[in-house]
């Protein structure tokens, strides 16, 4: 029988009995709601309905700006459903940014909160592009949006559109260096093997009760933690947003938690966090962004707990895992999950190093996406013949097999799990009045992992304020990728080949943003 390879490979065997479409998916503590899993294939049947009523045909990408919301999660495995590709967009972006994105995806319908509406109108209408609203749900009296008022009101019977291991089920965006951003195209498979992967390694039931605090418009909030939840029928704990005091709350009724380095460091510096509260605890992991030592050990010293760390991207899923028994050795990300091959090779010659030497880090697996959409000379660029993904970072496997990221290749800043590339800010402060040239660098910081800082060059004469620049570019660029500080030198340190020397600058500064 033709199946939907990631619909059905998620939630076919729940969805057979009556004791399984009663059992609990997610518990909502901020409205008081819970959805079984007999209500995910109801809610997301209905979104189907109304995404194929709207003219979405397998395929089709749906783009998707909205606010955390369980439907928002329903209307992901609607897209699904619907045999179509889904679009997460950041919520942080701006109409600026987000022309690119639906310029280049071309989807048929693009979701936002009704209360960007209007800052959208023109765009799709230029675009051809079909504009619908979902907000957060509140009660039956206030409308939520134009997508979710017409899935009140749309049939729950909907027949699944099959679809192949090999066909499109998300298209993700991870920007360049160079300010162009690539849609990485990620399969049905790609996403259903490392979600069942992770059971496995991480050692999921249908037992397990997931806090669920993350963003879902990147591979972590929504793929690594619902997919793995789904696909062994356990539970969620769903939240809007991270607080130290919702986690607090909640975290008696969890028995897991993944999150990034920012949430340990808060919850660390929340009293109210202690070996008692979470001692009945299975799992903690981490990602999207370094964990410093430091705070691994004094999340140990505090819970007795082990922070586990692992390692992927956007184009990867997860890739590497410190083990679930053994050492979750600080400073790591562990071992190549199962299935996946990893490699450290020479940056100039792609000829394998070998171990304890550092190199950029290339993997081949299942979990590795289908290319970049619309580049396919890009896509040939970033794969070997064969057909290991150069990943770009940097890297080194030690004595004991542990994998250890050194660094990023093309300056890539991760802050509070985003991914921020300084090309694209760079361009932007360039263009600011007085401002000659600037170098955009990433600092430890230990809230968020790294922080932002940017250094300019006047122009001759020009006098820079750091507070005006800042206010200037706050409506050009998403909050989380602008600088936390603006430093101002007469000149930038270059090599004997006219070459920015920002390992220079990052020594330098490597402390501004500790105090």
């Amino acid at each position: 029988m033709a199946r939907n390879f990631l619909f059905d490979g998620l939630l076919a065997d729940k969805l057979d009995t009556p004791e399984g479409r009663s059992k609990l998916f997610a518990t909502l503590p901020d409205d008081g709601r819970h959805y079984s899993y007999g209500d995910v294939e109801d809610v997301s049947g209905r979104f189907a309905n109304v995404l194929v009523g709207l003219g979405v045909k397998p395929g089709d990408r749906v783009a998707v700006q909205v606010q955390k919301s369980i439907e928002a999660i329903m209307l992901y495995l609607a897209v699904v459903r619907a045999g179509a590709v889904f679009l997460p967009l950041n919520t942080g972006y701006t109409p600026a940014e987000v022309e690119y994105f639906l310029g280049n995806a071309t989807p048929r319908i693009f979701v936002c909160d009704p209360a960007k509406r209007t800052d959208y109108e023109a765009l799709t209408a230029k675009l051809g592009i079909g504009l619908e609203t979902m907000g957060v749900w509140q009660n039956h009296d206030i409308s939520a949006g134009s997508l979710s008022d017409a899935g009140l009101a749309a049939p729950t019977a909907f027949k699944t559109v099959p679809r192949a291991a090999d066909d499109l089920a998300a298209i993700l965006y991870t920007s360049g260096t160079t300010g162009r951003s690539k849609g990485a195209m990620l399969t049905h498979d790609n996403l259903l093997s490392n979600a069942e992967t992770l059971v496995q390694f991480w050692r999921f039931s249908s037992g397990d009760v997931l806090l669920h605090a993350l963003p879902i418009f990147h591979t972590h909030g929504l793929f690594v933690a619902t997919n793995t939840v789904l696909s062994v029928g356990a539970s969620l704990i769903f939240l809007p947003a991270f607080s130290a005091e919702a986690i607090i709350a909640n975290i008696p009724d969890a028995t897991a938690l993944m999150g990034v380095p920012t949430f340990y460091t808060r919850l660390l510096d929340d009293p109210g966090f202690t070996a008692d509260l979470v001692r009945h605890m299975r799992l903690f992991v981490s990602g999207s962004a370094p964990l410093l030592s430091e705070t691994h050990v004094q999340f140990e010293q505090r819970t007795g707990h082990r922070i586990l760390e692992r390692y992927g991207m956007t184009e990867t899923n997860m890739s590497t895992s410190n083990p679930y028994e053994g050492e979750r050795r600080a400073g790591t990300v562990g071992f190549p999950l199962p299935g996946v091959a990893l490699r450290i090779v020479d940056a100039e010659s792609g000829k394998a190093l070998p171990q304890g030497e550092i190199g950029i880090i290339e993997v081949k697996g299942p979990n590795v996406f289908a290319g970049y959409w619309e580049m396919p000379e890009k896509t040939k660029e970033e794969f070997r013949d064969d057909g290991f993904f150069i990943t770009g970072d940097v890297g080194v496997i030690d004595a004991d097999g542990y994998v250890q990221i050194v660094g990023r290749s093309k300056d890539l800043i991760i802050s509070g799990g985003y991914n921020i590339y300084p090309k694209e800010l760079e361009l932007l402060l360039d263009e600011e009045e007085g401002v000659l040239e600037s170098a955009v660098i990433g600092v430890p910081q230990a809230d968020f992992g790294e922080g932002v800082v940017a250094v300019l060059v006047p122009r001759p004469g020009a006098q820079l304020e750091e507070a005006v620049i800042l206010d200037s570019i706050k409506p050009k660029i998403a909050r989380f990728k602008q600088p936390r500080r603006i430093i101002v030198l007469d000149e930038l340190p270059r090599n004997t080949m006219g070459k920015v020397q920002k390992n220079v600058l990052r020594e330098a500064y490597k402390r501004l943003l500790q105090s």
